[in-house]
């Protein structure tokens, strides 16, 4: 498997792989018009992150086969479509870097591919000098930050268009000293 970050041409791509995991990882947890409704907006690309060089896809036998990164911009969850999404910087010294929009291919799933996405954008986080993550984790996704050190702070529900709602929960983490 190889990581790189995503590039504005995957975006095709991207778009396929996420519709495919959602429909194909989520449905213990999500309802079909919860996972319909949420696509597009609380799931979907968003191409700052790309054009931001945060995001990762991970790659293997020559497809991309998952895709996750952080930012240092205020929105928590959403594609370019998310009527929440707030572009705003982040100030290191008092705000939480966003672990974002992680999604694996169903087949390539417990494979390691979240937790390979996962160690980068931390690194990269603490890198520009956050100590502190945080993250709007779907039902399915939480399990795996759980697993790399994330508790949950709040669940709250996102109204969607189709007239249900998403369960999210907003979870955090501590990464290192204030200032460090």
């Amino acid at each position: 498997m190889k990581l790189r970050k995503a590039r504005l041409e995957d975006i095709p791509i991207l778009e396929v792989l996420i519709r495919e995991s959602v429909r194909g990882l989520q449905w213990r947890d999500y309802s079909e018009r919860q996972m319909e409704g949420a696509l597009g907006t609380v799931f979907g690309v968003d191409r700052q992150l790309i054009s931001d060089g945060t995001y990762f896809v991970v790659e293997a036998e020559s497809q991309i086969v998952g895709c996750g990164g952080w930012s240092r911009r205020k929105t928590l969850f959403g594609s370019d479509h998310a009527p929440q999404k707030d572009d705003a910087w982040l100030d290191p010294a008092v705000d939480a870097a966003r672990i974002r929009a992680f999604f694996v291919h169903p087949e390539w799933a417990r494979r390691g591919i979240g937790s390979l996405l996962m160690r980068a954008a931390e690194e990269e986080a603490i890198a520009e000098g956050f100590s502190r993550l945080e993250l709007g984790a779907t039902l399915t996704g939480e399990p795996l930050y759980r697993a790399h050190g994330f508790s949950a702070v709040e669940r709250f529900e996102v109204e969607l268009a189709n007239g249900v709602s998403l369960p999210i929960v907003r979870m955090a983490k501590d990464v290192g000293p204030r200032g460090g």
